[in-house]
């Protein structure tokens, strides 16, 4: 029940009644100016729309302390339950702008025991950061895509006009991120776990096409020194997407529309249930070609085989001829006129399928520097997965150039920016949302939480 309702709602009629009167006559006085223009209807959109919304604020301030839940005895031992404050007020943050709410507390002489009903009715009590969840979604949205925390308070102070400091937002970011980061190692954790229960259409029904996935590591700076003094920590990002989801352009690039990322600090063991997960979003089990494309590290080889068994695994064309180039360089010297032309032959004998010879133009044992691959132990162990003639024959990528760019998209954008350094959690947690955000996954997988 709320306290005249009827007296209420006739006094902001009344108010909104003026307003629209006032907005028409202004209209129409200022139409008739010679000057008058789209900006000038713009403006008088604004200012009306602003009048609109201080009125309706001031009506839900009223409503929302009108409702009636004072109880005549304590909810605990049934004594008489006595007013101890009346209209304390409370300022409560929503999408719609800054709620001021009076209520009354209640204490009872008996049992001690003391509330403010309204807010447990409203669910106020213990409501964090004094904001409704759907503004803490907001808030967490610019946290995770502006390039500072910074940067979203003054995004939100223009989106919004609401003043927000930039630690609540960094608070409120890393809040949201751990609750999708929670639920999303749940869901990881068990569907590497019941890998039975993924859904395969049969072999016939499946979607023409290939589902590629991609993964890479990239590190980010924290706060916490490793047993070797480092502050760098590795995330591993992956992206899964169709050949579905490719648009061409003019020029030959590729621009890929619908994308699933997925993002992780933690160890690669750990990292496969992540993976999994995304790759099911993209279309596994229900498109007939799997593609793995990876730069040929031992735990990649591996995931490969234990969680996506029937994929195709391609040493990433791009970064073997950046470990080709730098071995080349190394063994010429850095003399341009010796070591390009080898390279390029190396490279060439590798993209027309002829392995053994290449491996033919190596040393059978080498000491190489920190920095500089052995070559014939990288190509050996990844020699099922650099036949480049027969990938280009089936259509498929050979290169991760949009692991690359996810890498820059998903963490480097704004977990790198200069001077950033961060506590591993929040690092995660930010991520989380990143990823979410990146995948247009925001109303599922974040907002759903709800």
């Amino acid at each position: 029940m709320i306290k005249n309702l009827e007296k209420q709602r006739e006094e902001i009629k009344e108010k909104l009644s003026q307003a629209i009167d006032e907005y028409y006559e202004e209209f129409s006085r200022s139409s008739n100016q010679t000057d008058f223009s789209i900006n000038h209807v713009e403006r008088l959109m604004l200012e009306n729309q602003k009048q609109i919304r201080e009125l309706m604020t001031e009506a839900n301030n009223e409503l929302t302390s009108s409702i009636d839940v004072a109880e005549k005895k304590c909810p605990e031992c049934g004594g008489h339950f006595r007013r101890a404050k009346k209209d304390e007020e409370l300022q409560i943050k929503t999408l719609s702008g800054e709620l001021v709410i009076s209520r009354d507390y209640y204490y009872c002489r008996q049992c001690k025991y003391k509330e403010v009903p309204l807010d447990n009715r409203l669910g106020i009590e213990g409501l964090p950061y004094k904001m409704t969840s759907e503004l803490m979604y907001e808030v967490a949205y610019y946290g995770q895509n502006q390039h500072s925390f910074t940067d979203a308070a003054d995004m939100l102070k223009r989106a919004l006009h609401m003043e927000i400091n930039k630690e609540t937002v960094r608070t409120v970011t890393e809040e949201i991120g751990r609750l999708v980061h929670e639920a999303d190692s749940i869901k990881a954790t068990y569907r590497l776990n019941n890998m039975h229960e993924i859904e395969f259409e049969p072999d016939n029904e499946k979607k023409k096409g290939t589902l590629y996935i991609m993964t890479d590591g990239a590190t980010v700076n924290t706060r916490i020194k490793d047993e070797n003094g480092s502050t760098w920590r590795e995330n591993k990002t992956a992206i899964a997407f169709t050949d579905k989801d490719i648009i061409k352009r003019k020029d030959d690039g590729n621009i890929i529309v619908k994308k699933e990322f997925t993002a992780y600090i933690g160890t690669a063991e750990r990292f496969r249930g992540y993976v999994l997960d995304t790759a099911i979003n993209a279309g596994y089990g229900t498109t007939q070609n799997v593609v793995i494309i990876g730069d040929g590290a031992s735990w990649i080889r591996n995931m490969g085989k234990e969680v996506f068994p029937e994929a195709v695994q391609i040493l990433d064309l791009y970064h073997l001829k950046e470990n080709i180039y730098k071995y080349a360089k190394y063994k010429f010297t850095n003399n341009e006129k010796e070591y390009v032309p080898w390279a390029e032959i190396f490279i060439d004998k590798i993209e027309k399928g002829k392995a053994v010879e290449a491996l033919n133009l190596l040393p059978e044992e080498e000491n190489l520097p920190a920095g500089v691959v052995n070559l014939r132990t990288y190509i050996n162990n990844n020699i099922d997965k650099i036949d480049y003639p027969q990938y280009k024959k089936l259509g498929y990528f050979v290169g991760s150039g949009a692991i690359e760019s996810a890498n820059k998209v998903i963490l480097q954008r704004r977990l790198k920016q200069s001077g950033m350094r961060w506590s591993v959690p929040g690092a995660q947690y930010v991520l989380s949302l990143r990823a979410k955000a990146e995948s247009g996954r925001w109303d599922s997988d974040v907002r759903s939480l709800a």
